[in-house]
């Protein structure tokens, strides 16, 4: 068997006013300079938009691919005879693919989760499938991610404190199934994958420190916080990243699932979260909400109708000069692709400006300052 080299974690920075961090992860894909935010691409692509501005105007470090997906579509059988995912997109950066788990989750009427994993129909044909926490290891082998997640059940952020407890338990013994499986197997593709268990517990302290305490105990390459931003107020949110943060390792990287708007990710790296994705930036631009240093603005609104301005004029992207408000305000009230791609563009550039500035401002020693200035700039309404 070969003797892959598992994922590293360097902790480069900490701030003193708060518990931010910056660090570097290095995988067999490349680097990746830490807090950062991972452009979901849940089908293998980031919708309407390039590898080549992904890579070279967005600078993305690592993107997301979905396992639910990926496996209902292509199928595994062709990202193997691709050689994985990374040979068949054509990104050459690191990946991480979500385990399915949510997506299952979000299928409520269609899934019946037993001791044996989660049973669902396919919300493309019907058809009758089972993730066990082993198939789903296996499955993100031949997709060939460099970050796999555990299958993990994701109750509503509303969930009475019986059915989390029941849930956590669940996801406990899933979590040791997949372990076991991830210890026994390797990579198909000659790199070696990292596997990151889940914390849950929805909103409630307790559940939180004893999954927390779990994961932690496993010494894995690195630790997710899932089950948040489904529902519960945001400083809910923060209190369980604040309970969970004080028992994860502090050296290795914290992933924050499915988190968020700007101001989320900035209270989110201010307690200690190294990673997040969203789909927000992709999609909420696609419904022309562009988020800026400035503000958020929204597209289709009359008043950019005859401003000629560029869209961001010290924005990270060719995109914010390139174009006029009023031009894409045009392209959006007139149903144009064009609309989608550049607000794409615009909104994860962003979102990677700013995980960078924070990256910066935490090694520079005032990211406390910097962060309470922003936060309040980019929940602006413009």
């Amino acid at each position: 068997m070969l003797t892959l080299q598992s994922m590293d974690f360097q902790l480069q920075a900490t701030d003193k006013n708060s518990n931010a961090r910056a660090g570097l992860i290095t995988t067999d894909h490349g680097q990746i300079e830490t807090p950062i935010f991972m452009p979901v691409g849940t089908l293998g692509s980031v919708k309407a938009v390039h590898l080549h501005e992904l890579r070279d105007d967005v600078k993305a470090q690592i993107i997301l691919g979905n396992t639910y997906h990926l496996y209902l579509r292509p199928g595994i059988e062709i990202l193997e005879q691709a050689g994985g995912l990374h040979k068949f997109n054509g990104w050459d950066r690191p990946i991480l693919t979500d385990s399915g788990g949510f997506q299952v989750f979000s299928l409520s009427g269609n899934r019946k989760l037993t001791e044996e994993g989660a049973h669902f129909r396919s919300h493309i044909d019907g058809s009758k499938h089972l993730f066990t926490p082993e198939n789903v290891v296996d499955i993100q082998r031949s997709i060939g991610a460099d970050i796999m997640m555990q299958l993990d059940e994701c109750p509503p952020g509303t969930a009475e404190y019986d059915y989390a407890k029941k849930s956590l338990g669940l996801t406990t013994r899933w979590l040791m199934r997949g372990w076991k499986r991830y210890k026994e197997t390797e990579g198909k593709y000659g790199y070696s994958q990292a596997y990151f268990p889940i914390v849950q517990g929805c909103t409630y302290p307790d559940l939180r420190r004893q999954s927390a305490l779990t994961v932690a105990e496993l010494g894995a390459d690195g630790n997710a916080i899932g089950g948040l931003a489904v529902g519960e107020p945001a400083e809910v949110m923060y209190d369980m990243i604040e309970v969970v943060n004080e028992i994860l390792p502090k050296d290795k990287p914290r992933y924050l699932m499915g988190v968020g708007t700007p101001a989320n990710i900035l209270e989110a790296i201010d307690r200690g979260v190294d990673m997040m994705d969203c789909v927000m930036p992709t999609r909420n631009g696609r419904n022309g909400m562009l988020f800026t240093a400035h503000g958020i603005m929204n597209m289709r609104n009359k008043k950019w109708a005859n401003d000629f301005s560029p869209i961001q004029e010290d924005g990270p992207s060719y995109v914010d000069r390139q174009y006029s408000k009023a031009y894409l305000r045009h392209l959006f009230i007139s149903n144009e692709l064009l609309a989608l791609q550049i607000a794409s563009i615009h909104n994860i550039a962003f979102y990677l400006w700013l995980v960078g500035e924070a990256r910066k401002h935490i090694i520079a020693g005032d990211f406390k300052a910097w962060k309470t200035m922003m936060v309040e700039r980019v929940t602006r309404r413009l």
